[in-house]
């Protein structure tokens, strides 16, 4: 199906019914109760999850196939909604002009950043790129402020009026996609539960899902075999005759590329950008997210960004007076006590159990998430032959 293996397609209509299941799946618990606090079915946060997926699979196709880590691709993701916000100042609301040029200026940017920076290889490499991202967001904080807007950044404001939309004198325009707007919810309301329908969500969850299908054609391609073999030993790529350099810039430029579309799908949910897009700590978190869930995988990258993306906006809102509610029934002592121990590992803390739990990671599942997930099912499975195994040994021969 769509030329993949039938392992592969199986992967895809899984990721393709989750997704779109999604508002259903992320509302496990009623409005009205205690645990709605974990509930993440809302637009933005669902945005966010298939947004920094997609970020997340294009660094994987660099970082996870051939092995160089890049600390600047941040700068690629801020080029990207700088270039779709000035289309829809300038052109028009409608997203996918914005996104094209998005992708395309940062398949630019990567084109001249990776000629440099892949001259060198390993740490070399990585401070290198992060020089890159750095200068970009010394460029567009103070240097560029004309383009970028400097510190406050850029926004559809009254005054825009873009050539290909019929907009109102003082009217804000709003990103839209053939007259649907980003914005447009529908909400299904069935007993205690809320699910809420965005038009904007959709619109990125069909493009992850489009990313998605393009990555295991990569993986599985003979480009993304020359890819696992420059991860493998590159030194011995140069004995044979085979030059690694335009393999490793060709997965630098993909690579870019998506994180464009990242930057062009976050400024057309959220018509403004600004050059923290660009800081470091951005391209810090795609690293982490591809580590977490299992670089060098297929889906490990989607599910580090959704449990990053998942603590910072719902484990970063329980405070003190949510854990005293869940534990109200203990005596006042010892409720105290319990809410003491748990604060600093949420709320404002939600950093010190991401990092913890990194730690965790790193050391006892090197191969991330998916590979807890595959040790499970190994255990399971194991568990459940040993059962059969000594059922037929109680069996008596005929």
């Amino acid at each position: 199906m769509l030329g993949l293996r039938k392992k592969d397609a199986g992967l895809l209509l899984l990721v393709t019914v989750l997704t779109v299941m999604a508002p259903v799946l992320l509302n496990p618990f009623p409005v009205d109760s205690a645990m709605a606090q974990f509930n993440a079915g809302y637009p933005d946060l669902m945005q966010r999850f298939v947004i920094f997926g997609i970020f997340a699979i294009g660094f994987n196709i660099l970082f996870g196939l051939t092995g160089y880590l890049s600390f600047g691709h941040a700068a690629f993701l801020g080029v990207g909604s700088y270039a779709t916000i000035w289309m829809m100042k300038l052109l028009t609301l409608n997203i996918l002009p914005g996104i094209f040029m998005a992708i395309v200026f940062a398949a630019l940017f990567a084109v001249m950043v990776g000629y440099i920076s892949l001259r060198r290889s390993g740490i070399y490499f990585s401070i290198l790129t992060l020089a890159f991202a750095q200068m970009s967001y010394a460029l567009a904080y103070s240097v560029l402020t004309p383009i970028t807007g400097g510190e406050t950044g850029l926004q559809i404001k009254p005054t825009d009026t873009p050539l290909l939309a019929n907009l109102e004198p003082g009217e804000i325009g709003r990103a839209s996609l053939f007259g649907l707007e980003m914005s447009q919810s529908s909400i299904i309301r069935m007993g205690g539960w809320e699910f809420t329908l965005n038009v904007g969500y959709y619109v990125c969850a069909m493009a992850m899902i489009l990313a998605f299908y393009m990555a295991i054609r990569i993986f599985r391609s003979p480009f993304g075999m020359m890819l696992r073999a420059v991860k493998s030993n590159q030194n011995r790529m140069y004995y044979t005759g085979l030059n690694a350099r335009p393999y490793t810039l060709a997965a630098f430029v993909i690579s870019g590329m998506y994180a464009g579309l990242a930057g062009g799908l976050m400024v057309a949910m959220d018509t403004q950008v600004g050059p923290e897009r660009m800081f470091w700590t951005a391209s810090g978190e795609v690293v982490l997210m591809t580590i977490l869930g299992g670089a060098g995988t297929l889906i490990g990258p989607v599910l580090g960004a959704g449990m990053i993306k998942y603590m910072e906006n719902i484990v970063s809102k329980i405070n003190d007076q949510i854990l005293h509610t869940w534990f109200a029934f203990l005596p006042d002592g010892l409720e105290d006590a319990v809410v003491a121990m748990i604060y600093p590992f949420v709320g404002k803390g939600w950093h010190l159990t991401l990092g913890l739990m990194f730690m965790a990671v790193v050391i006892f599942l090197p191969g991330g998430l998916l590979e807890g997930g595959d040790r499970i099912r190994n255990a399971f499975r194991r568990k459940r032959t040993g059962k059969e195994d000594t059922a037929k040994q109680r069996t008596p021969a005929e």
